[in-house]
């Protein structure tokens, strides 16, 4: 079979609470996600041998641990598919971004691969093994703009608008334990509602500690502030801004320092992946996932 290409889009966290903990010390969040029609892009070619392959491996991680692989075996070992892969990624989201593109892979190997290899599994049975992958994979997996609280794993889909961003990635990695280990984060937020946050409410409320840890951050959101509000998704480190219009958007991208990396995207609520399952789906006249 030939090699098909899969997006793996990004997202952007439009905001973030922590409400508590549980009892076995995972913090409950409120968070909203909307996808970019930008992110990696997969090549995934099915095998007749049963074996998976990365077509470029990273470079010190074992296979074990990077998570493409770890998901086509456990979608594998779900299904008992004789079917193997190969499977390559132009990588273009950062590690440690907030752009989600570690989950956002795993999940587009997840569902490209049950599409693939015919092996049938619901969106529902697809979110929970990416569960097992991470937090946020199964939000990548079912590809609607949502709102998400517990541990991520409880979802709504919520029409939002769709603005286009301007996403500036600061030269910093941003350790995400120190985050939630800093006496200064906001753990106790009230819970908010939907429509609040609909109205205007909500924040993220790692931005604090994040401009403490990281002052290089801090001045980037400083000075971009000069555009527009400016946010940080996830746990950092981009930020973005929303803008009415793409040409907005690149006007004030190009106001930016030479040296600063950036890119603008439209936000959608759909993801770019679920888009390419149904024209795949269109195309194999195979009845889709329900």
């Amino acid at each position: 079979m030939r090699p098909t290409s899969w997006p793996a889009p990004a997202k952007l966290n439009l905001m973030l609470h922590i409400t508590g903990r549980r009892a076995d010390g995972y913090h409950l969040l409120q968070t909203v996600f909307q996808f970019l029609d930008y992110g990696d892009t997969l090549t995934i070619e099915v095998t007749r041998d049963g074996t998976i392959e990365l077509a470029n491996p990273v470079e010190g991680v074992p296979d074990a641990q990077n998570l493409l692989y770890r998901a086509a075996v456990l979608l594998r070992e779900k299904t008992a598919t004789p079917l193997g892969a190969r499977i390559g990624i132009d990588k273009r989201l950062p590690m440690g971004g907030g752009l989600g593109g570690g989950s956002s892979d795993a999940a587009t190997v997840l569902v490209a691969l049950n599409h693939l290899w015919e092996t049938g599994l619901s969106d529902d049975q697809l979110a929970a093994l990416g569960l097992q992958l991470g937090a946020d994979v199964p939000v990548f997996v079912r590809g609607t703009a949502c709102w998400a609280e517990g541990v991520g794993e409880r979802i709504t889909p919520v029409a939002l608008p769709e603005p286009c961003y301007l996403v500036v990635v600061p030269p910093v990695q941003i350790s995400t334990a120190a985050l939630f280990r800093d006496d200064d984060l906001t753990r106790d937020c009230p819970p908010i509602k939907i429509p609040a946050f609909v109205a205007g409410g909500g924040r993220n409320v790692f931005v604090p500690v994040v401009r403490k840890l990281y002052p290089q951050v801090a001045e980037m959101m400083d000075r971009l502030s000069a555009f527009g509000h400016v946010k940080l998704t996830g746990t950092g480190a981009c930020l973005f801004l929303a803008f009415d219009h793409c040409d907005q958007a690149q006007a004030a991208q190009q106001q930016l320092p030479a040296d600063w990396c950036s890119f603008t995207a439209q936000g959608v609520n759909e993801s770019p992946l679920r888009k390419r399952l149904a024209e795949a789906v269109s195309v194999s006249g195979q009845d889709p996932a329900s």
